[in-house]
């Protein structure tokens, strides 16, 4: 995979912001791909994003060969991370939550790259389980669950690892509505991501016949999901919906649109049918290499991952597929964001009726 991605020069201290009531609160993620930061103040029930970060690093390059984080990949991270502290220092956080993933949790040396990361930058990242960066990601995208609905089906395409989350919304004996948050019926986590399939099976001369076996790898991976026929009946029954958070959905979302350029406006929150999303894969299928670069929803950081992701997804699809996806541009971060909140207590009991925690 190519690694043209270089360090930029260092950057000059920023002057402190002035905190506003409540004070600043920051998220990092970073995963086996990217390294994203958001920073946010509380504002209403919600919280106001005012400035966020974020670059493809690339941390798990060829990790599935070796097991270990490569000397170029870890310089990349780090590179970022030293933007990130900057901002976070910019800001003089009230709470920060720091986390990495998939590509830490596999590598041999993932614990001595932590080390390494706390004595250059100053940052202190936890290595969290699949199962909180499930949660996490039920937590940042729970308001976008349709509110008539019996559940949705979450899933998470990551780099390395993706996850599949099972939030069962249905009133047991005619109870209060659970939160999503503590509706997860079940999970599973599939050790598979863009950079990792993308890796095995190439990602920039793809044809239908590679895509097949890329689709044909996932599928096989499914069965491990728990209460997979319970989950086929809820499905079968139409109160459920799809919900999708990660770099593959929002792409299609955008080339759904034919964007001239990604909006967040436009894709976050975004319905797409089961026709729209076989019509969309099918057509980033039919474009070669040079068509994804050049396509301004992609770029040539994502052109040769992207058809990755499109299997994933198109595996879970055709095993439970249904009628309805809902796009979310938002994930780990905003869970983050939304759990630090709540555990300080800013938000005040009278503003509760606010529908969606996030403004970006």
């Amino acid at each position: 995979m190519p690694s043209q991605l270089a360090a930029p020069p260092a950057l000059a201290a920023a002057a402190p912001v002035e905190r506003p009531p409540g004070g600043y609160y920051a998220a990092l993620d970073l995963g086996t791909n990217n390294c994203r930061l958001l920073i946010a103040a509380p504002r209403g029930r919600g919280f106001r994003v005012v400035d966020s970060f974020s670059r493809i690093v690339r941390l798990g390059e060829g990790i599935g060969a070796s097991t270990r984080l490569a000397e170029p990949a870890m310089n990349r991270a780090i590179a970022a991370l030293r933007v990130c502290r900057s901002k976070l220092e910019q800001y003089a956080v009230a709470g920060q939550r720091l986390i990495a993933t998939e590509a830490c949790r596999m590598a041999d040396n993932g614990g001595e790259f932590v080390s390494r990361v706390k004595e250059e930058t100053g940052l202190e990242l936890e290595i969290v389980s699949r199962e909180v960066e499930a949660r996490l990601a039920v937590v940042g995208c729970a308001s976008l669950i349709d509110p008539a609905a019996s559940g949705a089906l979450l899933f998470d395409i990551g780099g390395g690892s993706s996850e599949l989350v099972w939030i069962d919304l249905s009133r047991a004996g005619g109870g209060p509505r659970q939160r999503p948050s503590q509706a997860i019926r079940t999970w599973v986590s599939l050790p598979v991501g863009v950079v990792s399939l993308s890796e095995r099976h190439g990602g920039v001369d793809v044809g239908p016949a590679a895509f097949e076996g890329m689709v044909g790898e996932v599928a096989g991976m499914l069965d491990a999901f728990p209460e997979a026929t319970a989950l086929d009946a809820a499905i079968a029954s139409g109160t459920m919906h799809m919900l999708g958070t990660s770099g593959t959905v929002t792409t299609l979302a955008g080339v759904h649109l034919d964007l001239p350029r990604y909006d967040r406006r436009r894709v976050d929150g975004l319905w797409m049918t089961g026709d729209e999303i076989a019509a969309s894969v099918a057509r980033l299928v039919a474009t070669d290499y040079a068509g994804r670069v050049a396509h301004p929803c992609i770029g040539r950081e994502r052109a040769d991952l992207v058809l990755a992701g499109c299997a994933i997804l198109e595996a879970v699809r055709r095993r439970w597929g249904t009628r309805r996806l809902r796009v979310a541009d938002r994930g780990l971060r905003e869970g983050m964001l939304v759990e630090l909140m709540a555990a300080d207590g800013v938000w005040r009991r009278r503003d509760r009726g606010a529908r969606d925690p996030v403004d970006g």
